[in-house]
């Protein structure tokens, strides 16, 4: 079914949105760092989406330039005044769109980041906040960490948080974004496939990690989550997909297949989240003056601006175990008895 939009402000100023929503899940596979030749894809597939009535278009991490960039990210940076990103903001006429880009600074930073854009406008710009550095990711030596976590009003007539892969595996992203005013969650990723095991549920150790994730995530937030996965191979990585919808109550609404590319549509009906929020209040509930007081506390004790509460008895601030007292050289060690 087309999704209507937005209809026209009655006279008393309020915008009546339709809560029926099409949402096209951009499984994409990028060429690493054609950044010309994903931006034509990024058109063609707004495109197609725009004739298949969606509302919300939806790509993944990176998805303009590849995500194995490391010294190439200089080379694909986009300012936000570039008119190669400028000209992608206005084929969004008429729909929502999420892309995800090496976003240089003016002090030139750069930032994985993904950009909300609405009728020809970029809403908001959320620059990923965790950059992981482990294992075989590495982007702490190549970008700079964003430092905010909004969620951002819409057309869609519902709020928009926006997280980028590894921010989904940080508990506070989801809730921030969910108490800031977000009924509908993003995560756009870049996810490698690992822990290939027939043991998983769906026989792919990350893919049930991640949908572990989600479906935890919505229903601890009461919102929809959309997740959306790359696909293809850089320098020898391979991307699995399973682009995944969940609603409110943590229930899956849709999941693609895996490591095939595609534009996948999905309907949801966004009337989801007030029913379940009314039923299930666990947002209204959350007690954040007592949040915002232990973690004042927890900095605090941490920094060794007051008594850390758990440390040894000796320890010196900041930290939280005491140092043993030295032993003069001429005298004998002596073993500490045991308590009985």
């Amino acid at each position: 079914m087309r999704n209507p939009g937005p209809s026209r402000p009655p006279r008393e100023g309020r915008i009546l949105v339709s809560t029926m929503l099409r949402i096209a899940l951009a499984q994409t596979a990028p060429r690493l760092g054609a950044l010309d030749e994903n931006l034509a894809r990024h058109h063609e597939l707004l495109e197609e989406a725009r004739a298949g009535g969606a509302g919300l278009v939806v790509f993944p991490e990176l998805g303009l330039t590849g995500y194995q960039l490391q010294d190439l990210a200089a080379e694909v940076a986009m300012r936000l005044d570039d008119p190669r990103l400028a000209s992608l903001v206005t084929a969004t006429r008429g729909l929502s769109a999420t892309f995800s880009f090496v976003e240089e600074s003016g002090d030139h930073r750069l930032f994985i980041a993904a950009a909300l854009a609405e009728d020809g406008e970029i809403r908001h710009v959320h620059r990923k906040v965790f950059l992981p550095t482990y294992g075989l990711f590495d982007e702490r030596r190549f970008f700079a960490p964003g430092d905010v976590l909004r969620a951002a009003p819409s057309r869609l007539g519902v709020g928009v948080g926006i997280a980028i892969c590894e921010d989904f595996w940080h508990l506070q992203t989801a809730q921030l974004l969910a108490l800031d005013g977000a009924q509908v969650l993003l995560n756009v990723s870049s996810s490698p496939g690992r822990d290939l095991a027939a043991r998983n549920e769906v026989g792919l150790g990350t893919a049930t990690s991640w949908r572990t994730l989600m479906r935890t995530y919505a229903q601890l937030t009461t919102s929809f989550v959309v997740f959306v996965n790359r696909v293809g191979v850089d320098e020898s990585v391979t991307f699995w997909g399973g682009s995944e919808v969940i609603g409110p109550s943590g229930e899956p609404v849709f999941s693609a297949p895996f490591f095939d590319e595609g534009l996948f549509f999905v309907d949801v009906n966004l009337e989801d989240v007030r029913r379940e929020r009314i039923a299930l209040p666990l947002l209204r509930d959350e007690r954040l003056e007592l949040q915002a007081r232990e973690l004042t506390r927890i900095i605090s004790e941490r920094a060794g601006l007051a008594t850390d509460t758990t440390a040894d008895p000796g320890a010196e601030p900041g930290l939280d175990v005491a140092a043993l007292a030295p032993v003069p050289a001429d005298e004998p060690i002596r073993l500490r008895s045991r308590r009985r």
